[in-house]
């Protein structure tokens, strides 16, 4: 009982860390696409709102934009 109280532990902080690296990894994909593409609106609303620059990062990173 404890080795899986323990392995989901571990499990559980691999996961938020996996999650929060591609969250800083898709923001820095979005500053750099708004600033090759000159989208400088699309930059300020990201940087005002986080969630918009992770979530078009992650859209560069598939193709959606």
């Amino acid at each position: 009982m404890i080795d899986r109280i323990i392995q989901t532990g571990v499990i559980g902080i691999c996961t938020a860390l996996f999650v929060l690296l591609v969250g800083v990894a898709a923001w820095f994909q979005h500053l750099y696409t708004c600033f090759t593409e000159e989208s400088w609106g699309f930059l300020i609303a990201g940087a005002i709102f986080f969630p918009i620059a992770i979530i078009h990062g992650i859209g560069v990173w598939f193709g959606f934009w």
